[in-house]
């Protein structure tokens, strides 16, 4: 098996110093450079304008008295070709007046000669960390506005590399093997590689191999014709068919059943497959990429998994990181699913206190960025006032040894109080109760706005129908019970 692509190291921040000052500018050179930028200088305002042409600019230091050309000139240009362009405004104590002008055109900030070298450091890397986080912000807003853009958000090394090895591997149509814990984002990941493919003007079609019975998966997958089976009144193609240029995504392919797998080991090999009840041959034109949350290594072993399948799937694999495992992304993506959710809700976005964010940071995350994204939505509909709050989020999340926080002892005033005292054990529930609870309540509302119709119960849910299907079956709950007594008449 050949082993996954190694990801390159994250590229340094490229900065362009404009200055005709040379001195002055080979010295802000070896200080950035010592700092792990890459820095670029110039000394003329049609150089710099040049530089940000070529799109290898990240963020500028520029001094407003160039001899070419004014520098509020190549401020308003820069920005005009890069809006998001941060600019570090160079100025003598006599243009402060116009470092202000400056500044309410678009820069970020100004310092005056002579300055302390960590100052322009400071400025640099505050404006760069600004810039990265709305990039991110403004990726969520497209979604919540429905332009799709496939994104895996987070700036930690483990999703760096996850991001790494997909661009690597997208171009091509090798079989890529999506791992990881549910609720990592492995359908994310899978969207991704085909965003990036030569397929990407294709269909891009989904299954989940778990959620239909075997020999439903089978026709699901490959087609039938009319007659092949009690209820086959006419014939169909399947996904491999409506897949067709594109790529089919198997979702929990290890829950598939071993008659699938003997179809799926040949469509691999061969690129053909034929429909149920036909002889005929048929070209399987699409791109796969599988999906588990199980150790199909131990599946081979005890011969539930087809080892050849299982080598035909893992050309190439791809683990998915735990959420526990990129903690450092956790404020970021709890702040966009804020956003995400109070849009989808028609509400104002509260706003994360540091000790809400804490318990977010110090918590397990057992069900991954799914369950982040789920607590995030709840915690919008909970919070009445501007601020999401400790006590927001005590009965949202489980405690473990793990994910015990100071910051629940520490709740503002009138938060809820401890949930382990003598005498309290015996009275109130469990956080993971009270959040059953919660959730029951959630879906039992969502049903009763819909009228009983899954499909839009799921869309209110902001849930795919199988993984709304999977909760009403947990929490014992029909859709029949609330559907209207006029409905179907």
């Amino acid at each position: 098996m050949s082993p996954t692509p190694q990801p390159p190291s994250a590229p340094a921040n490229r900065v362009l110093v404009v200055d005709d000052d040379l001195e002055l500018c080979e010295l802000i050179s070896l200080r950035l450079e010592a700092r792990g930028m890459q820095v670029s200088s110039v000394s003329t305002g049609q150089e710099a304008l040049a530089m940000v042409e070529s799109g290898k600019v990240d963020a500028m230091v520029l001094d407003l008295r160039l001899g070419d050309v004014d520098g509020l000139e190549v401020l308003a240009q820069a920005r005009e070709r890069i809006p998001e362009l941060p600019v570090v405004i160079l100025t003598a104590h006599g243009t402060i007046e116009t470092a202000v002008e400056a500044m309410r055109r678009g820069a970020y900030g100004f310092l005056t000669k002579p300055f302390q070298d960590h100052e322009l450091v400071q400025k640099l890397v505050h404006a760069l960390e600004r810039t990265t986080l709305q990039r991110e912000v403004d990726d969520l807003r497209r979604i919540v506005a429905g332009v799709p853009r496939e994104r895996l958000i987070g700036r930690s090394p483990a999703i760096t590399q996850v991001r790494a090895n997909i661009a690597r591997v997208a171009p091509s149509d090798a079989t890529v093997m999506v791992l990881g814990e549910s609720g990592t984002g492995k359908e994310l990941a899978a969207r991704l590689l085909h965003g990036l493919s030569r397929r990407a003007h294709g269909p891009f079609v989904a299954v989940n191999c778990g959620a239909l019975p075997p020999d439903l998966l089978e026709s699901e997958l490959f087609g039938h014709v009319k007659g092949a089976f009690t209820g086959a009144t006419q014939s169909r193609e399947g996904l491999f068919g409506a897949a067709r240029g594109g790529t089919l995504f198997l979702d929990e392919v290890g829950e598939a059943p071993p008659s699938v797998q003997v179809k799926l080991l040949r469509v691999l090999q061969e690129r053909r497959y034929t429909r149920v009840g036909s002889s005929t041959e048929e070209e399987a034109d699409v791109r796969v990429v599988a999906a588990t949350n199980r150790d199909l290594r131990e599946e081979v072993e005890v011969r539930r998994f087809r080892e050849d399948l299982y080598y035909r799937l893992c050309v190439v694999p791809i683990t998915m990181p735990p959420l526990r495992e990129r903690a450092e992304d956790i404020p970021l993506l709890a702040q966009l699913f804020l956003e995400r959710a109070a849009a989808h809700n028609g509400m104002r976005m509260p706003h994360l206190t540091p000790e809400a964010l804490q318990i977010l940071r110090d918590y397990t995350w057992p069900g991954n960025v799914r369950e982040l994204l789920n607590v995030m939505e709840a915690a919008v509909l909970l919070a009445a006032s501007e601020e999401l709050r400790a006590e927001h989020l005590t009965h949202l999340v489980q405690t473990s040894p793990r994910s015990a926080s100071p910051a629940l002892e520490e709740a503002a005033p009138g938060a809820a109080p401890p949930l382990s005292t003598p005498e309290s054990d015996a009275s109130l529930p469990t956080l993971r109760e009270a959040r059953d609870a919660f959730e029951r309540d959630y879906l039992i509302e969502t049903l009763r706005r819909s009228g009983g119709n899954v499909s839009a119960a799921a869309r209110l849910a902001g849930r795919n129908r199988t993984d709304f299907y999977e909760l009403l079956r947990r929490h014992g709950l029909s859709a029949a019970d609330f559907k209207d007594p006029g409905q179907g008449r």
